[in-house]
């Protein structure tokens, strides 16, 4: 008896939903990305004006100074819809939950002496606090931005910014056996120590910004575009040349997650500055106002973990490689803007 299999290819009747078809084609598929973003922001039927802005719809594309033909123009370049993000992020939860394993069961860093110790405290444990004031930011952009196509990712980058906090307090009960003794103290240097006022008052300034993409650039772009660079680059190889590679394991996924999400930052900027020359011109006053209250309260922190000349070389070498990453998103800053000026004028 011989038996014959045979398929059947079976057309789909309609390759998306219909709000998506409207936008790509009737006659193209969806990607899952396009599908969890396109058009999803609420437009119609709000019942009630917010009673605390009443000049504003609940939803509304008035709250930023940025002027948008289509808001969906923005694309994430890592396609990030839930499923995509949590799978990612679960890997790398994984990977870190290793590294913490192995640099706690080879006490590479609660074996270190008690000074070296107390020193990648008093660095990296205040840091945690402005991961908090990321996350409360980002939150900010989700609840009053328009557009799914930014909303979701700040909504993921919110929730990165608590687990770097996390990882960063794991960094100080590494060092302290679990005690907490230096969270506490984290805590108290970032209320009360000098070296730290200058960038927990930038932060709590950022934290009051009315306009939710200025609030975007300034934190996404600039603030972070100036720390990461300096702590997990400059600060990190200067800790594991004096301590070890333990501090480094467990900052790896910060210096990996930074590289990764200013792709996204990148291309969010590259859009909102090529949709016309106001935008270009309002972005790069934001960065321009940002980038220079930035460097300015990243330099005590400079100079506490480097020393007055290293701290000077390194933000310089940071302001330029910024600058340079702003000139290809379009947005002239700095010696950028004056050249380019002079070449328009």
């Amino acid at each position: 008896m011989q038996i014959d299999i045979k398929t059947s290819a079976v057309q789909p009747v309609r390759q998306t939903f219909s709000h998506i078809a409207r936008r790509l084609g009737a006659d193209k598929p969806a990607s899952r990305y396009q599908e969890a973003t396109f058009d999803l922001q609420p437009e119609v039927n709000f019942h009630y004006r917010p009673l605390w802005q009443p000049q504003y719809e609940l939803y509304d594309k008035a709250r930023t100074a940025i002027r948008m033909n289509d808001w969906y123009a923005f694309k994430d370049p890592r396609q990030y819809y839930y499923g995509a993000y949590t799978i990612a992020r679960a890997r790398q939860q994984d990977t870190m939950e290793k590294n913490i394993e192995f640099v706690t069961r080879r006490a590479l860093l609660s074996g270190l002496p008690d000074e070296q110790k107390e020193r990648i405290a008093s660095i990296m444990v205040p840091l945690r606090h402005v991961e908090w004031a990321a996350n409360t930011n980002n939150c900010f952009v989700t609840a009053y931005g328009w557009g799914t196509a930014i909303t979701q990712a700040t909504m993921y980058h919110s929730m990165d910014r608590l687990g770097l906090a996390q990882y960063l307090s794991r960094i100080g009960l590494v060092l302290d056996g679990n005690l907490g003794s230096s969270l506490v103290a984290g805590k108290a240097a970032w209320l009360d120590a000098p070296m730290w006022q200058p960038l927990r008052r930038l932060v709590e300034d950022l934290m009051v910004v009315q306009d939710w993409f200025e609030t975007f650039t300034a934190q996404n772009a600039v603030l972070d575009g100036l720390l990461y660079p300096l702590v997990y680059r400059h600060i990190d190889a200067r800790l594991s040349a004096q301590c070890g590679a333990g501090l480094g394991m467990l900052n790896e996924f910060a210096i990996a997650w930074f590289d990764e999400t200013s792709r996204w930052v990148d291309a969010t900027l590259k859009t909102a500055a090529a949709e016309s020359p106001e935008n270009t011109a309002l972005l790069a006053c934001w960065i321009e106002i940002w980038r220079t209250r930035a460097l300015e309260a990243l330099r005590p922190l400079a100079q506490h973990a480097l020393g007055e000349q290293d701290a000077e070389t390194a933000l310089a070498e940071i302001d330029t490689a910024f600058t340079a990453r702003m000139t290809k998103t379009g947005i002239a800053i700095g010696e950028s803007a004056t050249r380019t000026e002079a070449r328009h004028g």
